[in-house]
């Protein structure tokens, strides 16, 4: 019997398509044992397959009739789209043909059909999206950012729970630290959602540490930072484009003179290890937390790299039942019976 993982991969999404996406879920699938599904235009993803050593490997290309651009809204994506490539990796999911699913196209729309499509583990309120980000000590998990924009306190519990879950099964981490992101780290800062939470986190059976300000993100002394959507996604973008800037005010100045390139020279081992650290591909993409189902949602503009270790990702999840994990866990948590959605105020 075949027990490898089988991903389903939205080979039409991102900004690049199919010359990016194929190239990079192949070589997941080589280096990891992974069995892949390639859905999107076959006469595409064939023309990619063609240039890639495939021997030995098993994959299947499901035909898609649609594409979800960035311009679709995700409800008509559901209703008018059911033939796209991410609804269609979707549906192999829920109908059991596939362990998971990853797309690097509209993040709206693979919520919206991850959510219709494959439903909310039960328990859940809403899904969450987790992005994993580089720290001075080891990874952090950083939810949500982006899926809910507007979130309850008793939700952004629910939102620890998934990313504890997270990190213990994916990450390997023992007893993960969770904190809030606040204005700042003292008891009753923040508004009223975040000094409610607070109240609730230190109540319940997380190992909860109190709020940190943005400025601690990196510096690797909690695991999981917990806020709503719209302040996440804020984070998260900021991070991602200082490390860019940063990238490239460094190059700019160790290429100015000649002393300078001969430092580099001597320092490239360090400058590739540096590199690697703050590179988002080394993650691949953001868990969606809280579904029936696997889903690893990628940057637009992911490159091979990056889907690479979003198809690893997807299988890793598979693999050590982080999903059965999630919901044993929502389902058993005296936290929820305690902070029940009805006592809470939106």
């Amino acid at each position: 019997m075949n027990n490898r993982p089988r991903i389903a991969v939205d080979a039409m999404g991102g900004d690049i398509g199919p010359s990016v996406v194929v190239p990079g879920a192949v070589s997941a699938a080589k280096k990891n044992g992974i069995d892949l599904i390639l859905v999107g235009k076959p006469g595409e993803i064939e023309d990619e397959l063609g240039k890639l050593d495939t021997d030995g490997l098993a994959i299947e290309v499901v035909e898609a009739t649609e594409i979800a651009t960035m311009k679709d809204k995700p409800t008509d994506v559901v209703r008018r789209k059911k033939d796209s490539s991410i609804y269609v990796a979707c549906r192999l999911v829920r109908d059991g043909n596939a362990d998971g699913f990853v797309s690097a196209g509209n993040t709206g729309a693979t919520l919206a059909c991850g959510i219709f499509v494959l439903g909310r583990l039960k328990g859940v309120e809403r899904p969450a999206l987790a992005s994993i980000l580089p720290t001075e000590k080891k990874p952090l998990v950083l939810v949500d950012v982006g899926a809910n924009v507007d979130a309850k306190a008793s939700q952004l519990i629910q939102f620890g729970i998934m990313a504890d879950c997270l990190a213990t099964t994916v990450l390997d981490y023992h007893n993960p630290r969770i904190a809030l992101l606040s204005i700042g780290e003292e008891e009753g800062k923040g508004n009223s959602q975040i000094k409610q939470a607070f109240d609730m986190l230190r109540s319940s059976s997380l190992n909860f540490t109190g709020n940190v300000e943005g400025r601690d993100l990196f510096t690797g002394d909690v695991d999981i930072v917990v806020c709503d959507g719209f302040v996440g996604n804020v984070a998260l973008k900021l991070s991602e484009g200082l490390s860019t800037s940063l990238a490239r005010l460094l190059k700019r100045e160790l290429l100015g003179n000649l002393f300078s390139k001969l430092g580099t020279l001597l320092s490239s081992g360090a400058l590739k290890r540096f590199k690697r650290l703050v590179d988002y591909a080394e993650y691949g993409g953001a868990p969606l937390l809280g579904l029936n189902g696997i889903g690893i949602v990628c940057h637009g503009a992911s490159n091979e790299k990056a889907m690479m270790n979003a198809v690893k990702m997807a299988a890793r999840y598979m693999e050590n039942g982080a999903n059965d994990r999630i919901s044993q866990r929502i389902t058993e948590s005296s936290d929820l019976t305690r902070f029940s959605r009805g006592r809470q105020s939106a």
